[in-house]
């Protein structure tokens, strides 16, 4: 379990007929809060950013739609797309602690976590920001070599853009079941997973859910953790089954606005063989689960 790298949790929701947002965004112990206020008045233009003139086409076997993006951002990791949700969306993979003087990055300082939390895939100043993916996963052609748990963080905006639309998950227990199915694409290959767990939790470092530091899930012990402690503080139980050796996917956003540092995450694992996406019948149940189902029909049954 890698617990030593730094994290920035991220979040934003609209204030007041889109034209004020409040952003929170932690780092460590540490939570700073912020107003900006956007007028009327024309952006200005801004400066124009480099392209990634070092770009050649791989040879590993990369999707078409890789090729056209990297062309556009190194960064580009892959794509999400959530059925019946404003998620669809490319994410990039956050390069890391940037220092100043790389023109790639505007010549800014960035800490760890932090480069996309206010830029849009062309690097430009976007409140929103853009989805990323935690700057220590790795995500590549190999299945094995990929992490156990891809971390995704993004902005909860009121419009619904961005992790926004994720909300209807703790809003309306039953919207799992018209949004159970995240379609996820490397640069590689197309994956398929389903929503097994969601959580609203601390994002204090000092949480005892440090959820942004368990990427390597690669040990029993370290799995079974994260698995004990996502179903502990879990909003409602889907039932999905989920087991040492399954490759899972955590969605981070922020939760509500009465405490700037909650926390709400969206947990899927990757679809088993036999199980068929869009299909919650073919998706392997918890012992627990099917015991409850059971006895919820006989009870049906009886009272007919």
């Amino acid at each position: 379990m890698n617990r030593t790298g730094k994290m920035i949790s991220v979040c934003a929701l609209l204030a007041a007929a889109g034209l004020t947002l409040t952003a929170c965004e932690s780092k460590e112990k540490e939570v700073v809060s912020e107003v900006i206020v956007q007028t009327t008045e024309a952006p200005t233009e801004p400066p124009t950013m480099p392209i990634y003139d070092e770009y050649v086409p791989s040879v590993d076997g990369m999707t078409e739609k890789t090729d056209i993006l990297l062309k556009k951002n190194k960064n580009y990791a892959g794509w999400i797309r959530i059925k019946n949700t404003s998620v669809d969306y490319p994410f990039l993979k956050d390069p890391g602690e940037i220092q100043e003087g790389q023109p790639y990055y505007r010549n800014e300082f960035h800490d760890a976590n932090s480069f996309y939390l206010h830029k849009d895939f062309e690097r430009n100043y976007e409140f929103a920001g853009s989805l990323f993916m935690d700057y220590r996963d790795e995500f590549g052609a190999v299945d094995e070599t990929q992490s156990e748990n891809i971390v995704i963080y993004g902005h909860n905006m009121l419009n619904l853009t961005m992790f926004g639309s994720l909300r209807n998950y703790y809003n309306d227990h039953s919207f799992w079941e018209q949004a159970a199915f995240i379609e996820l694409s490397s640069q590689y290959a197309d994956y398929d997973y389903v929503v097994c767990g969601n959580a609203i939790t601390s994002g204090y470092k000092e949480s005892d859910f440090v959820y942004w530091d368990m990427e390597e899930l690669d040990t029993q012990e370290d799995f079974d953790f994260y698995k004990n402690k996502l179903r502990e503080k879990q909003v409602f139980d889907t039932g999905v089954d989920v087991k040492f050796g399954d490759k899972l996917l955590t969605l981070s956003t922020c939760y509500g606005d009465s405490d700037a540092n909650l926390r709400f995450i969206l947990v899927a694992r990757r679809l088993r063989e036999g199980e068929v996406a869009g299909d919650l019948s073919t998706i392997q149940r918890t012992d627990e689960y099917i015991k409850k189902h059971k006895e919820k029909e006989k009870t049906t049954k009886e009272i007919s």
